[in-house]
């Protein structure tokens, strides 16, 4: 029964990241409908694609919070890293990794959902492919957290197995 807990959880973050990406590059789509091809080439904000990559922004937020909750908590302590397991030690990288990839698809698509603020347009940030970027990115945080989970439910019973093994003393 743990591991279809288990499916069901990867498969539930797998899901808001996939829809975090689809909106990520459905807002890139959008915001380019609305270019303005004059001498400037500046872009007006589009409405459709600040709604979308908030959406995205909202959804890959969520999984990083479930993954965080769902994987649990292990300590890193640098003596403690390098004399742990090995699937410790890849459920601490893949944690990290989830990390780092959720802080730059974060500030990509937030950079990109703010050049379609009503505010302002913009003249050359919306060039850069900020949404779709940080859509693609969504891809790859689902991956590294399908990684994470595995590793951390490994480590964790291969502590629990560590435990159960250890000579009661009196």
């Amino acid at each position: 029964m743990a591991t279809l807990g288990g499916v069901l959880v990867c498969l539930l973050i797998a899901a808001l990241d996939v829809a975090a990406a689809i909106l990520g590059i459905q807002a890139e789509v959008a915001q380019n409908q609305y270019t303005n091809l004059g001498l400037s080439d500046c872009r007006e904000p589009s409405n459709d694609a600040f709604r979308r990559g908030l959406g995205a922004i909202a959804m890959l937020v969520i999984a990083q919070v479930l993954i965080n909750l769902f994987g649990g908590c292990l300590c890193i302590c640098s003596q403690e890293f390098q004399r742990s397991s090995s699937i410790k030690q890849i459920s601490m990288v893949c944690l990290v990794s989830t990390w780092i990839v959720v802080v730059v698809a974060f500030l990509t698509l937030v950079i990109g959902t703010l050049t379609n603020s009503k505010s302002s347009s913009s003249c050359g940030l919306a060039h850069l492919h900020f949404l779709s970027v940080g859509g693609i990115l969504c891809f790859l945080h689902a991956l590294l957290c399908a990684a994470y989970y595995a590793s951390a439910t490994a480590a964790k019973d291969e502590a629990a197995k560590d435990e159960a093994a250890k000579p009661i003393s009196a």
